[in-house]
């Protein structure tokens, strides 16, 4: 037999229904909903993605950001510097990002860690 033709769904008024995803990475799933909030919270200037780690480019090692860095990094509208460690509801914080988080703070940044969308909000405010 062959291959049945995936047809999109339609919605109500002719509109392709969206396929509910499933995520088998839990703190990819927690990253995508805490930058989500993040970016339309109305406290936060901006936020971007922190991608950190290593790789060999042209024969070359090369590290990419800095042991214990936040996954996101941003600024409030007040002009704070923010930093915002995501895990997955089970996660642990490493220490170095905790050193990260309490230096942040130290310095009159806004560092916390969060899991979802109710972690932006206990931190900065409702959205």
């Amino acid at each position: 037999m062959g291959k049945l033709a995936q047809v999109p769904a339609v919605a109500l008024f002719g509109m392709e229904k969206q396929t509910p995803r499933t995520n088998s990475k839990p703190e990819a799933a927690a990253l995508a909903e805490v930058a989500q909030a993040l970016r339309v919270h109305p406290a936060v200037s901006w936020v971007e993605r922190q991608n950190s780690g290593a790789a060999v480019v042209g024969g070359r090692f090369i590290r990419f950001g800095w042991a214990g860095c936040s996954d996101l990094i941003g600024m409030l509208r007040d002009g704070r510097f923010m930093a915002v460690e995501v895990k997955a509801p089970k996660g642990r914080l490493r220490p170095e990002q905790a050193v990260f988080l309490d230096r942040v703070r130290a310095g009159g940044g806004v560092g916390f860690v969060a899991r979802d969308l109710r972690d932006v909000v206990a931190a900065l405010g409702p959205l």
